[in-house]
Parts: structure tokens; sequence; C-alpha cells
């Protein structure tokens, strides 16, 4: 059996320059060279053609770098093939960075240019200045996001600093773009500094209507959250948390429709005590969950064991009512459910088959699971992982985009626990009893309804307007001269 590792992914794929001679079959020996290597053939262009040689673009999906080598090499050694340049379809996407700046209006004479910009933009300026709240009117501030790293905990690759953490930042500002048409503002801070960070964002955070703190390492980001939100009259959202937190609970209402139980009858067993795993535990909780033990490297979390401190502490006095002590494995025997947000490989599937009828299993580090997912298929009913390469990937982009699409519209100052809960039963909604299978427990983000459903629910929970207008802009149009 080949382990989570060994599929091509689009994520590794490369496009080699190369020529073959124009006759013969030279470009099925090349196919099947690259099949037999284990890569495979996503596209085939011919870039130039001549009586005696054909330049061809092939593009190969592969396992990873190393393997993306090897193809090419065996590539190459096909009779008559000569290599020329090979790109990284994934670094030529970052080239240049992933993101832009676009004016609403054109500026096409100087009549634009005097509306826009010195004198006219003075008296929007002054109007500001008599009542602070125009800003949401008449500046991006209305649409506008701050996404602030500071890059100690970026993705699963640890703390790699400010500059290596922007193409994340780009990404996730791509997103809500994309998603929730929300202008979004990577910035990544070279400061790890609990006290710098608190002080930037507040400095920063005139210009925004919310900040969305991303990828800063636990406990830390505990404690930035909570200061900023003390301190600030804007949303303050940490996705690492509350964005895994919200997917999780909706992918676990809906897997519980799957298996016929409730979120108030079921054991669950969580492995990771960091930012992500406390607020899953925090937010299962609020729905209703009773019976939660969690693991971290020093295994059960309970209430005699040394040294805890923190929300460590909070989790021990908070969870585990029965008092279970040991190891992770020991923990999950009789579970309804599992989930991980951990580390590879700490069950296996003779662990799973310890778990009660009709299990659910959530093994979502990334990119290698906490379980072999085709292992833990065979004893569990229900398994999702956070891959987009096995059914029920759980991804945060299920969430942000619309949690703060219905914060920005409410023009909210604050996310509260209500607001998480809405957002999680909206997600889960999104599929419907004639959808939902055991393969099908989370909608695709490119569904349409899943950032509409939850931006309305989230709104709704905040106070907002149960209808928009159809132009935002339109309804603001009287403006105080």
């Amino acid at each position: 059996m080949q382990g989570v590792s060994a599929v091509p992914s689009v994520s590794y794929s490369i496009t080699v320059r190369l020529e073959v001679p124009a006759g013969g079959t030279s470009v099925s020996q090349l196919t099947t060279a690259v099949e037999q290597a284990g890569g495979i053939v996503t596209a085939l262009d011919v870039t130039a053609s001549g009586h005696e040689r054909l330049r061809m673009d092939v593009t190969v999906a592969a396992r990873d770098t190393n393997h993306a080598d090897e193809i090419v090499d065996v590539m190459a050694a096909v009779p008559g093939v000569v290599i020329g340049k090979v790109s990284d379809r994934t670094f030529l996407m970052h080239l240049g960075g992933k993101i832009e700046m676009q004016t609403k209006h054109p500026i096409r004479n100087r009549d634009d240019l005097s509306m826009i910009y010195t004198p006219g933009v003075a008296r929007v300026c002054l109007a500001i200045a008599k009542n602070k709240d125009d800003a949401r009117r008449l500046t991006v501030k209305r649409n506008s996001i701050a996404v602030i790293s500071d890059g100690s905990a970026v993705l699963g690759l640890g703390n790699i600093g400010p500059e290596a953490a922007l193409p994340v930042m780009e990404g996730k500002a791509a997103l809500f773009k994309r998603f929730a048409g929300i202008d979004a503002w990577p910035l990544v801070l070279d400061t790890q500094d609990v006290d710098e960070i608190i002080t930037v964002a507040k400095a920063v955070a005139p210009g925004f209507a919310g900040i969305n703190l991303e990828d800063i390492s636990a406990p830390r980001c505990f404690e930035v959250e909570r200061r900023l939100r003390e301190q600030l009259d804007i949303p303050v959202f940490h996705d690492d948390q509350h964005g895994t937190a919200i997917v999780v609970l909706a992918a676990l209402y809906n897997a519980l429709r799957v298996v016929g139980k409730h979120i108030t009858d079921v054991r669950i067993v969580m492995s990771g005590a960091g930012a992500a795993g406390t607020a899953i535990i925090k937010l299962l909780l609020a729905a209703g969950a009773g019976d939660i033990v969690v693991a971290d490297i020093e295994g059960v979390v309970h209430r005699s064991r040394d040294g805890l401190v923190g929300e460590l502490l909070w989790l021990a006095e908070h969870t585990n009512r029965l008092d279970v002590t040991g190891s992770l494995r020991e923990a999950v025997a009789g579970a309804d459910v599992f989930i991980g947000v951990s580390a590879p490989n700490v069950l296996r599937g003779e662990d799973v088959a310890t778990m009660a009828d009709q299990a659910i299993v959530f093994a979502l580090a990334n990119p290698e699971p906490e379980v072999d997912p085709a292992e833990a298929a065979r004893h569990a009913a229900v398994v999702a992982t956070g891959r987009s390469d096995f059914p029920n990937q759980i991804n945060n982009v299920l969430a942000f985009p619309g949690v703060f699409r219905g914060l920005l519209d409410a023009q909210s100052s604050e996310i509260t626990e209500t607001m998480l809960l809405a957002a999680a039963r909206a997600l889960a909604g999104v599929v419907s009893d004639a959808e939902l299978n055991a393969a099908y427990i989370t909608p695709s983000v490119f569904n349409p309804d899943v950032h509409t459903a939850v931006a309305a629910a989230v709104r709704k929970a905040a106070g907002g307007p149960a209808e928009l207008p159809v132009d935002p802009d339109a309804a603001d149009a009287e403006v105080t001269v």
C-alpha cells in the first residue's frame, strides 16, 4: 500500500521544455517513461514544429522535488530527447508575488486627478477628521483587513521568519479576495516579542476593519489575541485557532449525521493541545460536547499531571471528566471520535480498530496525517484529513472568508463564540441531506453557497442587517460636505 506522500501532486508539478524527433515514437516513449517513473503527464503542448524536430512543453505532476528531478533524468534518457528549460510551476506562480493593488476609479484626466488626489481629497480628509466613523464609508477601511504574522509557526515549517512567511500571507489575501471580495493586506513583522506585536497591530488598526492573526506560535498567540481584543474596537480573529475550530465543528456535525450519533453523547479524543487544539476544544464544549480527552507530546492531559500552566491548565480543568491517564493510543480505545491537530503517524490502523463502532477520524496534520487515511478507513466509518487529495478535506478556507465578510457587513467591533457557532452550523448546513455521505461531509470551497451562508450567519449573529443592499456604495452615497 502506498503511503500518503506517494501520490503525485500539482504542488510539485513541473513544465519541461524539450525537443524530440518529428517522426517515430519518441513522444509515446516519453510519456510512457514518465508514467513508469511514477509521474503523471497533465499537459503536452507543441510550441514549435519543423521537418526534423518538435519543440514541446511537457507538464508533469510529481510526488516531491526529488521525484521531479528523477523524472527529468528519465525523460532525458529517452532516445532523441533534448532537455531545455525546466520550470517549477509553483515557483512560477509566485514570481513577483500573487497579489497587487488596483484602483476602483480610472485616472484619465486632470479632473479625475483633482478629485482622487489633491486638492479634492482634502475635503474628504476634513470630513473624516470631524467624524472618524466616516472612514468606514469614505476609505478602503470598510472592506479591508490586516493579515498579520511574525513567521513563528508557518504551516508545518515552524519558525521561518517574516520574509519566508510572506508567500503564505499573500495567499491568504488572495483567498479573501477570491471568496469574499475582501481587500486583505499582508503585514509580516520582524519581531516575535508579544508587546511589540501588539504595539504594531494597534498602530495600524485605524486603517482596517478587522485583523486576521496568522501563523503566530503558541502560547504567545493566545496573549496577542486576547490583549488585542481587549484594546481594539475591530474584530481580531486568529485563524489557526478559530478558523480551524469552525471547520472541524461543521465537519463533525455532518459526520455525526452520517453515523447517527449526537455531539452531546460521544466521547472525543484530541491529539494536540496547541492553539488549534485548544480552540477546537473550546468550541466543541460550547456546542455541547461533554466528554473530551486531549493528549499532547507528554500524554493525556489530566488534573494531577505535573507542570500544568496557562492553556494546558485550563484544558485539564475543563476536559477529561473521567480523569483518564496514559498515552494517546490508550485513550482512543472506545472513543467515538478522534481529532488530530498534532504530528504525523501518532496512531496506527490497529489503534483505530479499538475505537467504538461507527467511529469518526479527523487526522488533520499536514502533509502527513496522524494516521494513514487508508488504514483508518478500514476501521472507521468516516475519515477526514487536511489534504486535498483525499475525501473530506478540512480546510480553513471554508470559514475565514465568510466569517470576515459577515463581520465587515455587520460593521462588528468584535467576534464572539456565538458567531463562531453560527458559522459552523451554517457551513455544515451547506451539505444537504441528499448530498451527505461518509465521503462528503464538507462542501467544496468552490461551492458558491459556502461563503455566502457563513457570511450571512455571522452577520446576523453580529446584529447586522438581515439583507444587504445590492450596491453598498450606493447605500452610503449621501456624504456630508
